[in-house]
């Protein structure tokens, strides 16, 4: 699914436009960091684009094809550190799900390495959980509303 309107807020959580953001990167200029290219392969999951995110993979650890059917629906990404020093960088961060009525979660540090002025995802350390909200919880989908009141 992607979005029609320069001023829809974009899916990475940035706060900014997707206009202002990860359009950029999903139009082919390269990303600044490995940050940016991180929220962009984030908003692109959520927007079904396989071939940006296969392009933007290393080729050295970039599988053949990517088929994003039966993905989950991604609705919320945090970054929790992010580093770059010289050519190499490193993402922490957490992405929630939504499947079905199940919430779950999918945290990685992920490595990326900076090859003739672009940035490109290499590999990750994942760990995946469960998230089951309580309904005076906050949302998980980000909102700041109470669960009871948001997405329960």
């Amino acid at each position: 699914m992607i979005p029609e309107q320069s001023n829809t807020l974009c899916p990475c959580g940035s706060g900014r436009t997707y206009e202002q953001c990860c359009g950029p990167w999903h139009r082919g200029e390269p990303a600044p960091s490995p940050e940016a290219l991180m929220r962009s392969r984030y908003t692109a999951f959520v927007q079904g684009r396989a071939d940006y995110l296969l392009a933007t993979w290393h080729p050295d650890t970039r599988p053949p094809e990517l088929g994003l059917d039966g993905s989950p629906d991604w609705v919320n990404l945090k970054i929790l550190d992010s580093t770059e020093q010289g050519s190499r960088g490193r993402v922490h961060f957490r992405a929630v799900y939504r499947a079905g009525a199940a919430w779950g979660y999918l945290e990685e540090k992920s490595d990326f390495v900076r090859e003739d002025g672009r940035w490109y995802y290499l590999s990750g350390e994942t760990e995946e959980g469960q998230l089951k909200p309580g309904r005076n919880e906050l949302c998980p989908c980000g909102s700041g509303k109470k669960f009871k009141a948001c997405c329960r």
